[in-house]
């Protein structure tokens, strides 16, 4: 097998996720649950503070774990990224720094030819290269037809405070005002994570992303200024719009797609990495039948797209309750949380709660 990479090795950039349902269920059979035990966050709750730093409200992190079952691990990204490249088999060749200029394909095969200006054939080509799928663009036309805009842009990025780090006093912390919010919080060795989301109806990302965020958080305290002084001293800021993919089929001939490439969720719905692990156990998994190509890859199409149009229906209506547009919309959600810490307030979250306990490779 070939694995086609863009960037020039093992990224770090990005934010904490959940591992859950699907992907919790992957990496368990994949025997690497111990391994990401290992480098999971044991986030016990996320604290929602004004810009005094003054806590208003929290979410109860254990919640979501008894809802999954247990099956819950925050992690950072590229944590996860590190684990999975570390359970490969021998047999996986991974190339770094190239992408794919053009694709052409026969009944029983099909070849790409690469930026650097050689071609490989294959009897399958997967496009797991995210929302901005340059395989989706050269198979199945401009990102414009599939990508929904859900009107919000998000940044992260990871640095080194020492007085911030105090402040956070070990706890993840969010400060929210209308259509802003912030996320801050501590790794290891002394580092910190932060993440931002914005609303906004410009729809194309910033040419300078560190002055995007400087003009858009700038005028907020407690932390954030120390934050944003930060910009300029890290290497690589992630940075995109809020978005989901949405398609009709994700395969042309020997040419199929998986994960965000053609189910992207967004951080809205969450489990992005829970559903690309989901997503490629399920085509592989169909693989294994030893079918006609064109009846696997619709099987696997067919077993994903109900759960993919769920949870992207789910994030959708989550979008008012996680980046509250308005002070009222903030205060609502603030009270709802602190009545989950009575009993029986639990039931307030759980149509949030319940969206993320369905696993795709549940039976398979």
């Amino acid at each position: 097998m070939l694995v086609l990479e863009i960037a020039s090795g093992l990224r770090e950039e990005g934010y904490a996720i959940d591992l859950m349902s699907s992907g919790y269920d992957v990496a368990k059979r994949m025997g690497i649950i111990p391994q990401l035990e290992a480098v999971q966050y044991p986030i016990s709750k996320i604290e929602n503070v004004n810009e005094r730093g003054e806590r208003e409200s929290e979410m109860n992190y254990d919640l979501f774990r008894r809802f999954q079952k247990g099956r819950l691990l925050a992690l950072m990204r590229g944590d996860l990224e590190r684990e999975l490249h570390t359970a490969l088999s021998d047999d996986v060749e991974i190339r770094y720094e190239l992408t794919i200029d053009d694709i052409q394909q026969c009944d029983s095969s099909v070849t790409v030819l690469l930026s650097d200006g050689t071609r490989e054939h294959g009897a399958l080509l997967v496009g797991a290269d995210g929302i901005h799928s340059r395989v989706r663009e050269l198979a199945f036309g401009d990102e414009r037809e599939f990508l929904r805009y859900l009107g919000y842009h998000t940044g992260a990025f990871i640095f080194e405070d020492e007085a911030v780090y105090r402040r956070l006093d070990g706890t993840f912390k969010n400060l929210t005002v209308p259509n802003r919010t912030i996320g801050c919080y501590p790794l290891r060795d002394g580092k910190l994570a932060t993440f931002f989301v914005h609303r906004t109806p410009v729809r194309e990302r910033p040419d300078d992303i560190r002055t995007a965020l400087r003009r858009t958080y700038g005028g907020l305290d407690w932390v954030i200024p120390d934050i944003l002084d930060h910009c300029d001293d890290v290497d690589n800021i992630y940075y995109d719009q809020v978005a989901q993919i949405e398609m009709p089929r994700w395969t042309w001939g020997r040419v199929t797609l998986v994960g965000d490439a053609c189910q992207a969720v967004s951080l809205l719905a969450g489990q992005g990495a829970s559903l690309a692990m989901g997503g490629a156990y399920v085509l592989a998994h169909e693989l294994r039948q030893d079918g006609p190509i064109e009846e696997t890859l619709a099987k696997y199409e067919a077993h994903m797209q109900p759960e993919i149009e769920k949870k992207q229906a789910a994030g959708r209506r989550a979008a008012k309750w996680l980046f509250p547009p308005s002070q009222h919309h903030i205060t609502v959600r603030n009270i709802a949380l602190k009545a989950t810490q009575f009993p029986g307030g639990a039931h307030l979250l759980k149509p949030i709660l319940e969206s993320g306990t369905e696993s795709v490779v549940e039976g398979l």
